[in-house]
């Protein structure tokens, strides 16, 4: 079959022909990948960016994280998933003899390997999924929509942590996949309003026009941050800032349009210290709040959330290309003209 891997490290991916995953091991699943998309962590992985160099040691890999398929296999002590059910997977994987697993506090792993990056992943007509990380995904679902549980589940998190609640005022920085999720999430959870930031993100920017938003921001249109925000900042600062960038450049003016006693949350992966104005943190009693994947018990309400939301969800998917032509779903991403890109193996083998 193909697969789409980083063979080495340094730049550049490979889509090369490997062997068939083989049968699941004790706990394991095997799943026909229907879904999977291209996620900002795929493409710093292509770059092979400082942040992304701790791959090393499990290369080669076969890329891919964020996925949806139906199991076709079963492995020993494998109970409650049937064999034809359409899944989802946290992509984290817990070792299972660590302290924290032993107290069966899996979400403090300290030896956790993710698909897609330590181990590998969907990027490929099939992978091996261990059973405990699969998702059941309603009937109803598009397969499509269940490929951005992982997404979704980054993106409920940030909102989680922001402390979001009904009346406040939020600004998201950063229109793509995760932002937009944080805005569903943050109007799910009551905000009075939510206003989306980005730059030269026409695209996406339709993108949630369609899905009801019409607080919008681009930056290359208005001159800059400051002229872009000017308007919104007259009618007081935001009680939360979540970024969901990864550009240094946002933060200085993120903390500068959030109100005293709010929250700043991150998101963006960082390649580098990016300075912080801790005079203004401690005389307006600000918080800066990191955010990264989702605690276990919360997947089933982004599950939930799918359900309920999934016309909405829908126009988050933009772009879908077989694994053949990966290098464009690749360049799609890249170039902000997509949201969010799915690559659909199976068309490679239909």
């Amino acid at each position: 079959m193909k697969a789409l891997r980083k063979l080495a490290p340094g730049e550049g991916l490979a889509l090369e022909e490997v062997a068939p995953v083989g049968a699941p091991g004790l706990g394991e699943v095997v799943v026909a990948v229907h879904a999977v998309g291209v996620c900002g962590t795929d493409l710093h992985i292509d770059e092979w960016t400082p942040s992304y160099h701790f791959m090393a040691p499990s290369l080669p890999v076969t890329l891919g994280h964020e996925f949806s398929g139906v199991i076709t296999a079963l492995g020993e002590g494998v109970t409650g998933l049937s064999v034809g059910q359409l899944v989802s997977a946290r992509p984290s994987t817990t070792c299972g003899t660590c302290a924290a697993c032993l107290a069966n506090d899996p979400d403090h792993c300290n030896t956790r390997r993710g698909i897609g990056v330590a181990r590998n992943g969907a990027f490929a007509s099939e992978c091996i999924v261990p059973a405990r990380n699969c998702i059941p995904i309603p009937a109803g679902v598009d397969a499509d929509v269940a490929a951005m549980a992982e997404p979704l589940s980054v993106s409920h998190e940030a909102v989680r942590v922001g402390g979001v609640s009904a009346g406040q005022r939020v600004l998201v920085l950063g229109p793509g996949n995760i932002g937009q999720g944080i805005a569903l999430f943050a109007r799910a959870a009551g905000a009075r309003q939510g206003v989306v930031a980005g730059h030269g993100d026409g695209a996406r920017m339709a993108v949630l026009r369609s899905m009801g938003f019409t607080d919008l921001v681009d930056f290359a249109e208005t001159g800059g941050i400051e002229a872009g925000l000017a308007p919104y900042l007259a009618e007081g600062r935001f009680d939360v800032v979540i970024e969901a960038t990864g550009a240094a450049a946002v933060i200085a003016p993120a903390q500068r349009a959030l109100a005293p006693h709010g929250v700043l949350v991150i998101t963006g992966i960082h390649a580098a210290p990016v300075p912080v104005d801790l005079v203004a943190l401690v005389r307006n009693h600000q918080q800066i709040r990191g955010s990264y994947r989702a605690p276990e018990a919360d997947w089933p309400k982004v599950v939930d959330f799918m359900v309920e939301h999934q016309d909405a969800l829908q126009h988050m998917v933009t772009h879908r290309v077989p694994l053949a032509r990966a290098y464009d779903a690749f360049a799609l991403a890249r170039n902000k003209i997509a949201t969010k890109v799915i690559v659909q193996p199976m068309l490679d083998v239909a």
